[in-house]
C-alpha cells in the first residue's frame, strides 16, 4: 500500500480501526519494517488469538487444560524448593 511516497504495511488494510501499522522507510529497509511488524503482532496478541480461534474448546476442556497447568505449575515450584534445600 502506497502512501505520501512511501509503503505502508498494517494488519488489516480494509479494517480502518487496526491498531497495528508500520511504515517502511527506505532507510531501515523492507526485512526490519517485517520484524517489527511481526513484534508487534506478538505483543498486541494477534498470533495468540488467531491460535485461540482455530478450534472451539468446550468450556469443560478448557477448565481442565487450566486446572492441568496449576498443577503442573504447583508442582514445578514444590520440586524447585525441594531440590534446594539440600543439607
Amino acid at each position: 500500500m502506497e502512501r505520501g511516497g512511501e509503503r505502508f504495511m498494517s494488519a488489516h488494510n480494509n479494517d480502518p480501526y487496526s491498531a497495528i501499522s508500520v511504515n517502511i522507510d527506505e532507510r531501515a529497509g523492507v526485512e526490519r519494517s517485517l520484524k517489527k511488524f511481526k513484534r508487534m503482532c506478538e505483543a498486541f496478541g494477534v498470533i495468540r488469538e488467531y491460535r485461540k480461534r482455530q478450534e472451539y474448546k468446550k468450556p469443560s476442556v478448557k477448565l481442565k487444560e487450566k486446572t492441568q497447568a496449576a498443577e503442573k505449575r504447583r508442582k514445578k515450584t514444590a520440586m524447585k524448593y525441594t531440590r534446594t534445600s539440600k543439607i
